[in-house]
């Protein structure tokens, strides 16, 4: 497809092919508007439906993974707008709907939703140039995607409290002690470094990378009880799959598993 505010590529060869998505406004810092979102959609599930991909990267430019919703956009909205449109849930949500893994690779300034879309995320990289924060009450508002319920379950309730109510910006190095991100590498290494854990991800059976996906993300939405009984309901379900019994098999020939990678 021919999109206006994102860039697409597959990266890779074989069974390694990556899908990567690169934010593409950079005048406005890649501020997030409907376009960009609706076209971000629409990438995600294109390469979530392509049977050669396996794992999705989405990353910014060097200033910006984005700084934030579209604020010149949106400031005329209203209740009406805002509510009839289903403002944020009729395409923000979009990423929820990817079964595949979707890593983020941020550089610079990831704020508001650019920090909440990175949240949508599976996986966060961040370069060492990162700085994330969720400055909306400083304009009149709240986080609307996520920023209030994601990030405390990724940080605490109290690191995110003091985020989200005194517009304190961490860097990349705070962002991963608190365990926004996962790994932290040189802003000019980022994205090669997502997209090595994204190959590293495609050459595990697909049917397996997208249970443990559904389960982890079970885990902040249901009781420890219930979490612990859909993971056991996975893992008996994957007994009954042909990676299982190849992956087995492989470990104990002592050698490597030829799995069936496509989804």
């Amino acid at each position: 497809m021919n999109y206006e505010t994102i860039l697409t590529e597959i990266r890779g060869d074989g069974p390694r092919r990556v899908g990567l998505i690169t934010l593409n406004r950079p005048k406005q810092m890649n501020a997030l508007n409907d376009q960009l979102m609706d076209e971000l959609g629409q990438a995600l599930l294109a390469f979530d439906a392509d049977e050669g991909v396996g794992c999705i990267v989405v990353t910014g430019n060097e200033k910006a993974f984005a700084a934030g919703a579209d604020i010149g956009a949106m400031k005329d909205y209203d209740f009406d707008r805002v509510y009839r449109n289903d403002y944020i849930s009729r395409n923000w949500e979009t990423m929820r709907r990817v079964r595949k893994p979707v890593i983020a690779a941020v550089a610079g300034v990831a704020l508001g939703g650019g920090c909440e879309v990175a949240l949508l995320c599976d996986i966060v990289i961040a370069a060492d140039n990162a700085r994330f924060g969720q400055p909306e009450i400083t304009i009149g508002v709240i986080p609307g995607a996520g920023g209030t319920q994601r990030l405390p379950r990724a940080i605490g309730k109290a690191k995110a409290m003091d985020m989200v109510l005194t517009n304190r910006w961490i860097g990349a190095q705070e962002a991963e002690a608190w365990g926004l991100v996962s790994r932290v590498v040189p802003a000019d290494k980022l994205v090669d470094e997502a997209l090595a854990v994204a190959q590293k991800i495609c050459s595990f059976g697909a049917l397996s990378v997208m249970a443990a996906k559904e389960a982890v993300n079970r885990a902040f939405e249901s009781p420890l009880s219930e979490g612990i009984w859909y993971e056991r309901r996975l893992v008996h379900a994957l007994f009954g799959t042909a990676d299982q019994r190849e992956g087995m098999d492989a470990f104990v020939s002592k050698r490597a598993p030829a799995f069936n990678r496509q989804s």
